[in-house]
């Protein structure tokens, strides 16, 4: 659970990474940046700060901000309600981040490791490394998690309709809707 005086200080720094990226957000949008420590309260190793601009049946577009060697991590979108689940693409604007699907790659050659006590629950060792301008387009259904480099990172997400509450993770002690201590 995180404390309000933790989602400020992680407010305050995410509008930072924005300005450092060049992109505009208004004072709404500044004021609700969601803070995401997945239940886990490991925010600096485990976690995201994110604006959602839209999210409607059919597209969602997101601004992701990653703190150093922060982790997003691994889930998939399953099916939901008869729809094959999340396409997601991620579009680097700012640092370097790494991603991690399934396919060819192992850990022993992957540039990042998982938040330490957390290794049991990444499996996925393909790795894509997005710089500014480079994306990535993942699959439905499809493993993944990303990690930012020692700058950390803001990447723009362009999706189908996101429904994070059905995302499945691999590491069963996580919860993906953020809890804030009144």
């Amino acid at each position: 659970m995180l404390t309000q005086k933790e989602v400020e200080s992680a407010r305050a720094r995410a509008r930072e990474y924005f300005a450092k990226a060049g992109l505009v957000i208004t004072a709404e949008e500044a004021e609700n940046i969601e803070i995401a420590d997945f239940g886990l309260g490991e925010l600096e190793s485990t976690g995201l700060q994110l604006i959602t601009y839209v999210n409607t049946e059919r597209v969602c577009a997101k601004e992701l901000v990653l703190f150093p060697h922060q982790t997003c991590p691994e889930h998939r979108h399953p099916p939901v309600a008869g729809e094959p689940g999340k396409e997601e693409t991620f579009r680097c604007r700012w640092g370097r981040v790494f991603l991690y699907v399934e396919g060819p790659g192992s850990r022993d050659t992957a540039q990042c490791r998982p938040p330490v006590d957390r290794e049991h629950a990444y499996t996925v060792w393909h790795e894509e490394v997005l710089e500014p301008g480079w994306q990535y387009t993942i699959p439905p259904n499809t493993l993944h998690w990303f990690q930012a480099d020692a700058g950390g990172a803001v990447v723009s997400e362009f999706s189908t309709r996101s429904r994070d509450e059905s995302d499945v993770f691999t590491d069963k002690a996580i919860d993906r809707i953020p809890v804030v201590a009144p």
